[in-house]
């Protein structure tokens, strides 16, 4: 079934504001996340600090909304490493509340990952030291506690985490962090007339997805961003807690995906649109070639919500940046074959009676659902089962490893799924199949659906890496 015929728009009345008075839309200028500064010591480590501390920002004129954010009021900086690169984050909580930092996508030690049992006390810290040991690929990095991940991230707890490799820096694609490749996290909120989050959701909505009346870029409401009239990266995080997004331009223009969540595709994707659920990213090229002095938009349609133009792109004369066509090849992907495999394990995701589960379970830290051996190679079979009129999608999510779409419901993946990932959406009825290998690392790891208020309510399990 395409399921995309179902991304209607639908009226949702809340007692909430869309724009207070005095709000122009695509008066402000799109804030680009700076990228974090780093300390060398003399062993040639990159170290990092952030800390996690409480802020406000003005979302809609004087209304001042309370937020979160890391070394900042709200969201945080670019981390930028490359390959190979020896790190340490030093992590600060000024909180009045526990929290944890989890690396989305990036492999490493268990005990570096960030997750539920890397918990980090108010007032204390968390230093956790890895070797950056993958492909470019754009990541990022937000809560993970039992219970409040989608709250803390609700009220700001994301930032962009972008890995650079020889091959990445060999393309010749648009590489100019903030002026042609742009980092969009795109996130929808509530809001009360005083501005604050309306963050209070329903079991209603715990259920079907949380969806919020306005869209943020970056954390700004209705941004503009002058582009240059040639090709254009944007690299598009959906950042939202459970809200499936289909992107497209305001004018029907395609544009072509050249990434996917762990990495470059082997060659771009034209398409007209893309459907990104919680927790995935992907990065398209829009050329804007020809367009000087005209006026388009992004468009962010919500299943079963509202359609946003969610951000202006003006483009401007600039022979400087004369980028206008996409390297043939862009990556080479080593195909995993089946009969490599030594364990096929199956997980299904399961809503009923108001409670979610994986393989009949809820998530208990104190219990190991799997237990994988390093080096082995995998096959992981994901159903969504639907239970009578309860047909809730999901987005099916693995710490540790990246992995290869095998087939969706027996079928190929399409091009612009055939990459390395470490998110997939599921819709209901729906079967994954992927394959990946465990190597380098051991340690505890999670896996769970990326609708964060479907993680919160038990959605998740346990896996241990043992050598």
């Amino acid at each position: 079934m395409n399921h995309l015929k179902y991304f209607i728009v639908t009226l949702v009345f809340l007692p909430l504001v869309i724009f207070a008075q005095g709000f122009t839309p695509f008066s402000q200028e799109l804030f680009i996340p700076p990228v974090l500064e780093s300390e060398r010591t003399s062993a040639g480590e990159k170290i990092y600090k952030l800390t996690v501390q409480t802020g406000s920002v003005s979302f809609f004129g004087s209304k001042a909304t309370p937020t979160l954010g890391f070394n900042g009021n709200y969201l945080g900086p670019t981390i930028r490493l490359n390959k190979g690169d020896k790190v340490s984050i030093k992590v600060n909580n000024t909180l009045n509340e526990v929290t944890t930092v989890h690396w989305h996508g990036l492999h490493i030690p268990g005990e570096a990952d960030g997750g539920p049992h890397q918990i980090i006390e108010s007032g204390e810290s968390w230093n956790p030291v890895f070797t950056v040991n993958q492909q470019a690929a754009t990541l990022w990095y937000h809560p993970h506690i039992m219970g409040t991940t989608a709250e803390q991230v609700y009220r700001g707890l994301a930032g962009m985490f972008i890995i650079d490799d020889p091959n990445s820096d060999n393309l010749d694609i648009p590489k100019d962090y903030g002026i042609n490749d742009i980092p969009l996290i795109i996130q929808d909120r509530r809001f009360y007339n005083d501005g604050t989050f309306a963050y209070r959701p329903s079991r209603h909505e715990i259920m079907n997805g949380l969806i919020g009346n306005t869209v943020t870029i970056n954390g700004s409401v209705k941004p503009y961003l002058d582009v240059p009239d040639s090709m254009v990266r944007f690299r598009l995080l959906n950042g939202s807690n459970s809200s499936l997004y289909k992107i497209s331009l305001s004018d029907g223009t395609s544009f072509s995906q050249i990434a996917s969540d762990g990495g470059f595709l082997e060659k771009a994707v034209e398409m007209n649109s893309s459907v990104l659920s919680p927790g995935e990213r992907a990065e398209i090229i829009v050329n804007f070639s020809g367009l000087a002095g005209k006026y388009l938009s992004l468009k962010v349609e919500i299943y079963k919500g509202r359609e946003f133009e969610a951000i202006q792109f003006r483009v401007e004369k600039n022979s400087a940046l004369s980028i206008d066509t996409i390297p043939s090849r862009l990556n080479r992907i080593v195909r995993i074959p089946e009969s490599k495999a030594d364990i096929t394990r199956k997980f299904v995701m399961q809503t009923g009676m108001g409670t979610f589960s994986i393989n009949g379970k809820k998530m208990d830290m104190s219990r190991i659902d799997e237990i994988v051996k390093l080096g082995n190679t995998e096959i992981w079979e994901i159903y969504n089962r639907p239970m009578g009129m309860m047909q809730i999608p999901h987005s099916f999510h693995i710490h540790d490893v990246q992995f290869l779409i095998l087939d969706r419901n027996g079928v190929p993946p399409s091009p612009a799924e055939s990459g390395w990932k470490d998110t997939v959406l599921l819709w209901p009825g729906e079967t994954v199949r992927f394959i990946t290998k465990f190597e380098d690392y051991t340690g505890l790891y999670m896996y769970h659906c990326h609708f964060l208020e479907h993680e919160d309510d038990g959605m998740m399990g346990q896996f241990e890496v043992q050598p």
